[in-house]
Protein backbone atom coordinates (compact mmCIF):
# COMPACT_ATOMS: atom_id res chain seq x y z
CA UNK A 1 0.00 0.00 0.00
CA UNK A 2 1.04 3.59 -1.07
CA UNK A 3 2.40 5.56 2.12
CA UNK A 4 0.49 8.79 -0.08
CA UNK A 5 -3.58 9.48 -0.33
CA UNK A 6 -4.45 10.21 -3.83
CA UNK A 7 -4.13 14.13 -3.09
CA UNK A 8 -0.50 13.53 -2.23
CA UNK A 9 0.06 10.57 -4.76
CA UNK A 10 3.61 9.94 -5.38
CA UNK A 11 4.55 12.47 -8.76
CA UNK A 12 7.24 11.20 -11.50
CA UNK A 13 9.98 14.01 -10.79
CA UNK A 14 10.13 16.78 -9.07
CA UNK A 15 8.70 20.23 -10.26
CA UNK A 16 11.73 22.43 -12.27
CA UNK A 17 13.50 25.29 -10.13
CA UNK A 18 11.83 27.99 -12.75
CA UNK A 19 8.66 28.56 -14.63
CA UNK A 20 8.05 30.90 -17.32
CA UNK A 21 4.28 32.43 -16.11
CA UNK A 22 2.48 34.49 -18.61
CA UNK A 23 1.63 38.42 -17.46
CA UNK A 24 0.27 41.82 -18.66
CA UNK A 25 2.89 43.92 -18.75
CA UNK A 26 2.91 47.78 -18.74
CA UNK A 27 5.62 48.85 -21.32
CA UNK A 28 5.32 53.33 -21.56
CA UNK A 29 1.62 53.33 -22.17
CA UNK A 30 0.69 50.29 -23.58
CA UNK A 31 -0.33 47.17 -22.07
CA UNK A 32 1.43 44.02 -24.07
CA UNK A 33 1.43 40.48 -23.27
CA UNK A 34 5.09 39.03 -21.63
CA UNK A 35 6.29 36.23 -20.12
CA UNK A 36 8.62 36.53 -16.99
CA UNK A 37 10.82 33.70 -15.25
CA UNK A 38 9.52 33.07 -11.49
CA UNK A 39 11.55 30.73 -9.14
CA UNK A 40 8.75 28.16 -7.62
CA UNK A 41 8.13 27.58 -4.43
CA UNK A 42 7.41 23.67 -2.86
CA UNK A 43 6.91 21.95 -0.09
CA UNK A 44 9.70 19.92 1.13
CA UNK A 45 9.22 17.75 4.26
CA UNK A 46 12.57 16.53 5.97
CA UNK A 47 12.20 13.77 7.54
CA UNK A 48 14.36 11.25 9.63
CA UNK A 49 14.27 7.83 10.59
CA UNK A 50 10.42 8.33 9.85
CA UNK A 51 9.33 10.58 11.19
CA UNK A 52 9.28 14.18 9.87
CA UNK A 53 11.45 17.06 11.56
CA UNK A 54 10.38 19.99 9.33
CA UNK A 55 8.09 21.13 6.57
CA UNK A 56 9.38 24.15 4.54
CA UNK A 57 8.81 25.97 1.73
CA UNK A 58 11.89 25.56 -0.17
CA UNK A 59 13.28 25.70 -4.00
CA UNK A 60 12.96 22.27 -5.52
CA UNK A 61 16.61 22.03 -6.13
CA UNK A 62 20.17 20.61 -4.12
CA UNK A 63 17.91 18.30 -2.39
CA UNK A 64 20.83 16.53 -0.90
CA UNK A 65 22.29 19.35 0.10
CA UNK A 66 19.39 20.63 1.76
CA UNK A 67 18.79 17.40 3.70
CA UNK A 68 22.34 17.01 4.82
CA UNK A 69 23.07 20.94 5.49
CA UNK A 70 19.73 21.31 7.40
CA UNK A 71 20.65 18.26 9.43
CA UNK A 72 23.94 19.83 10.29
CA UNK A 73 22.73 22.92 10.91
CA UNK A 74 20.22 21.37 13.57
CA UNK A 75 22.46 19.39 15.09
CA UNK A 76 21.14 16.44 14.07
CA UNK A 77 24.59 15.08 12.63
CA UNK A 78 28.14 16.29 12.76
CA UNK A 79 29.31 14.99 9.27
CA UNK A 80 28.08 13.34 6.33
CA UNK A 81 28.41 9.70 7.10
CA UNK A 82 26.21 9.95 10.18
CA UNK A 83 23.54 10.04 7.72
CA UNK A 84 22.86 6.52 6.71
CA UNK A 85 20.87 6.93 3.58
CA UNK A 86 18.86 9.77 1.65
CA UNK A 87 16.09 9.26 -0.70
CA UNK A 88 14.23 11.88 -2.75
CA UNK A 89 10.43 11.07 -2.95
CA UNK A 90 8.07 13.66 -5.44
CA UNK A 91 4.20 13.72 -4.89
CA UNK A 92 1.73 15.94 -6.26
CA UNK A 93 2.07 17.91 -2.97
CA UNK A 94 5.24 18.41 -2.48
CA UNK A 95 8.52 16.63 -1.97
CA UNK A 96 9.33 14.24 0.34
CA UNK A 97 13.42 14.02 1.71
CA UNK A 98 13.80 11.26 3.65
CA UNK A 99 17.33 10.28 5.66
CA UNK A 100 18.00 7.79 7.78
CA UNK A 101 19.86 8.16 11.27
CA UNK A 102 22.15 5.44 12.71
CA UNK A 103 21.05 3.71 15.95
CA UNK A 104 22.91 6.28 18.73
CA UNK A 105 22.10 9.46 16.93
CA UNK A 106 17.93 8.42 16.19
CA UNK A 107 17.61 7.72 20.10
CA UNK A 108 19.43 11.52 20.57
CA UNK A 109 17.07 12.79 17.36
CA UNK A 110 14.10 11.06 19.43
CA UNK A 111 14.33 12.85 22.57
CA UNK A 112 14.15 16.67 20.99
CA UNK A 113 11.80 15.51 18.27
CA UNK A 114 9.86 18.90 17.09
CA UNK A 115 7.97 19.45 14.22
CA UNK A 116 7.69 22.72 12.51
CA UNK A 117 5.88 24.79 9.50
CA UNK A 118 7.50 27.10 8.12
CA UNK A 119 6.33 29.82 5.25
CA UNK A 120 9.23 30.88 2.63
CA UNK A 121 11.84 32.57 4.75
CA UNK A 122 11.05 31.50 8.46
CA UNK A 123 13.83 30.09 10.49
CA UNK A 124 12.09 30.29 13.82
CA UNK A 125 8.25 28.43 13.27
CA UNK A 126 7.20 25.96 15.08
CA UNK A 127 9.67 25.79 17.92
CA UNK A 128 8.64 25.16 21.18
CA UNK A 129 10.45 27.22 23.45
CA UNK A 130 12.21 30.69 24.20
CA UNK A 131 15.44 28.51 24.74
CA UNK A 132 14.89 26.50 21.48
CA UNK A 133 14.78 30.46 19.56
CA UNK A 134 17.78 31.77 21.32
CA UNK A 135 19.94 28.50 21.75
CA UNK A 136 23.59 29.22 22.62
CA UNK A 137 25.69 28.88 19.40
CA UNK A 138 29.52 27.40 18.95
CA UNK A 139 32.73 29.34 19.87
CA UNK A 140 34.36 29.94 16.69
CA UNK A 141 38.09 30.28 17.27
CA UNK A 142 39.68 30.61 14.28
CA UNK A 143 42.91 33.09 14.25
CA UNK A 144 42.23 33.38 10.53
CA UNK A 145 42.37 37.09 9.21
CA UNK A 146 41.06 38.72 5.82
CA UNK A 147 41.91 41.95 4.35
CA UNK A 148 39.37 44.62 2.94
CA UNK A 149 40.28 43.59 -0.55
CA UNK A 150 39.20 40.01 0.25
CA UNK A 151 35.76 41.20 1.87
CA UNK A 152 35.05 43.01 -1.65
CA UNK A 153 36.10 40.65 -3.93
CA UNK A 154 34.26 37.57 -1.42
CA UNK A 155 31.12 39.41 -2.54
CA UNK A 156 31.49 40.33 -5.52
CA UNK A 157 32.21 37.14 -6.72
CA UNK A 158 28.85 36.10 -5.31
CA UNK A 159 26.76 37.23 -8.45
CA UNK A 160 28.65 34.47 -10.75
CA UNK A 161 26.89 31.71 -8.29
CA UNK A 162 23.53 33.51 -8.64
CA UNK A 163 22.31 31.57 -11.65
CA UNK A 164 18.27 31.28 -10.76
CA UNK A 165 18.44 34.94 -9.25
CA UNK A 166 19.70 36.28 -13.12
CA UNK A 167 16.49 34.67 -14.22
CA UNK A 168 14.18 35.17 -11.62
CA UNK A 169 15.51 38.30 -9.61
CA UNK A 170 13.56 36.73 -6.45
CA UNK A 171 15.62 34.02 -4.81
CA UNK A 172 18.50 34.33 -1.89
CA UNK A 173 21.94 33.04 -2.11
CA UNK A 174 24.87 31.99 0.19
CA UNK A 175 28.21 31.60 -1.05
CA UNK A 176 31.69 30.33 0.28
CA UNK A 177 34.41 31.89 -0.55
CA UNK A 178 38.63 31.43 0.38
CA UNK A 179 41.61 33.67 -0.49
CA UNK A 180 42.88 30.58 -2.34
CA UNK A 181 40.17 29.67 -4.55
CA UNK A 182 37.85 31.90 -4.87
CA UNK A 183 34.21 31.60 -4.92
CA UNK A 184 33.92 27.72 -4.03
CA UNK A 185 30.53 26.91 -3.92
CA UNK A 186 26.89 28.55 -4.10
CA UNK A 187 23.50 27.74 -3.27
CA UNK A 188 19.61 29.15 -3.65
CA UNK A 189 16.85 29.33 -2.58
CA UNK A 190 13.81 31.37 -1.91
CA UNK A 191 14.11 30.58 1.68
CA UNK A 192 17.30 32.44 3.14
CA UNK A 193 17.98 29.97 5.69
CA UNK A 194 17.44 27.29 3.05
CA UNK A 195 20.16 28.94 0.72
CA UNK A 196 22.51 28.37 3.85
CA UNK A 197 21.79 25.21 4.57
CA UNK A 198 22.41 24.13 0.94
CA UNK A 199 25.38 25.94 1.03
CA UNK A 200 26.11 24.21 4.10
CA UNK A 201 25.35 20.80 3.22
CA UNK A 202 27.33 21.37 0.08
CA UNK A 203 30.46 22.35 1.96
CA UNK A 204 29.74 19.21 3.84
CA UNK A 205 29.55 16.54 1.00
CA UNK A 206 32.99 18.13 -0.71
CA UNK A 207 34.95 17.96 2.40
CA UNK A 208 35.32 21.78 2.27
CA UNK A 209 36.27 23.03 6.05
CA UNK A 210 34.11 26.14 6.71
CA UNK A 211 36.88 27.25 8.93
CA UNK A 212 38.99 28.68 5.87
CA UNK A 213 36.98 31.39 4.55
CA UNK A 214 34.30 33.82 4.50
CA UNK A 215 30.41 32.83 4.13
CA UNK A 216 28.34 35.08 1.48
CA UNK A 217 24.67 36.15 1.94
CA UNK A 218 22.48 38.07 -0.10
CA UNK A 219 19.95 38.63 3.18
CA UNK A 220 19.64 40.63 5.90
CA UNK A 221 21.55 38.81 8.63
CA UNK A 222 19.19 37.18 11.01
CA UNK A 223 20.02 35.04 14.55
CA UNK A 224 19.34 32.22 13.18
CA UNK A 225 21.57 32.58 10.32
CA UNK A 226 24.53 33.38 12.74
CA UNK A 227 23.72 30.52 14.92
CA UNK A 228 23.62 28.54 11.40
CA UNK A 229 27.54 29.71 10.80
CA UNK A 230 28.63 29.70 14.16
CA UNK A 231 27.65 25.58 13.66
CA UNK A 232 29.31 25.60 10.34
CA UNK A 233 32.67 26.69 12.09
CA UNK A 234 33.04 29.85 10.03
CA UNK A 235 35.31 32.53 11.03
CA UNK A 236 33.64 35.10 9.13
CA UNK A 237 30.06 35.96 7.31
CA UNK A 238 29.65 39.10 4.87
CA UNK A 239 26.09 40.24 3.87
CA UNK A 240 25.16 42.11 1.71
CA UNK A 241 21.69 43.46 4.11
CA UNK A 242 22.10 44.36 7.55
CA UNK A 243 22.33 42.82 10.93
CA UNK A 244 19.33 42.90 13.04
CA UNK A 245 20.86 43.67 16.69
CA UNK A 246 19.90 39.98 17.72
CA UNK A 247 22.31 38.97 15.20
CA UNK A 248 25.73 41.52 16.47
CA UNK A 249 25.00 40.42 20.11
CA UNK A 250 25.09 36.59 19.17
CA UNK A 251 27.67 37.23 16.50
CA UNK A 252 30.00 38.68 19.03
CA UNK A 253 29.12 36.38 21.85
CA UNK A 254 30.38 33.42 19.75
CA UNK A 255 33.38 34.65 17.92
CA UNK A 256 32.16 35.57 14.40
CA UNK A 257 33.18 38.61 12.55
CA UNK A 258 30.02 39.72 11.46
CA UNK A 259 30.27 41.82 8.27
CA UNK A 260 26.92 43.76 6.60
CA UNK A 261 26.00 46.48 4.36
CA UNK A 262 28.82 45.02 1.36
CA UNK A 263 27.85 47.11 -1.67
CA UNK A 264 30.93 47.85 -3.88
CA UNK A 265 34.42 48.59 -1.96
CA UNK A 266 32.11 49.94 1.41
CA UNK A 267 30.97 47.56 3.89
CA UNK A 268 30.29 47.90 8.03
CA UNK A 269 32.30 45.24 10.23
CA UNK A 270 29.92 45.02 13.91
CA UNK A 271 31.70 42.31 15.66
CA UNK A 272 34.93 41.08 15.98
CA UNK A 273 36.99 44.01 14.03
CA UNK A 274 40.24 42.16 14.26
CA UNK A 275 40.16 39.47 11.34
CA UNK A 276 39.73 42.30 8.87
CA UNK A 277 42.92 42.70 9.08
CA UNK A 278 43.92 46.18 6.60
CA UNK A 279 40.66 48.30 8.03
CA UNK A 280 40.73 52.11 8.80
CA UNK A 281 41.09 52.38 12.73
CA UNK A 282 38.07 51.82 15.20
CA UNK A 283 37.82 54.13 17.92
CA UNK A 284 36.64 52.96 21.35
CA UNK A 285 35.23 54.83 23.02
Amino acid sequence: MSDFDCDGALASEAPAPVVRAPCVAQRGAMFAPAARDVPEETAIALSFNGATHAVMMATPADFEDFAIGFAFTEGLIDKVSDLSGFEMIPTNLGVELRGWLPAERANAYAARRRAMAGPTGCGLCGIESLEQAMRAAPRVSSALSFDRRDVTEAIASLAAGQLLNEKTHAVHAAGFWTPARGLVAAREDVGRHNALDKLAGALLREGVPAGEGLVLLTSRVSVELIQKVARMGAPAVVAISAPTAAAIRLADACGVTLVAVARGRDFEVFTHHARIIDRVAVNVA
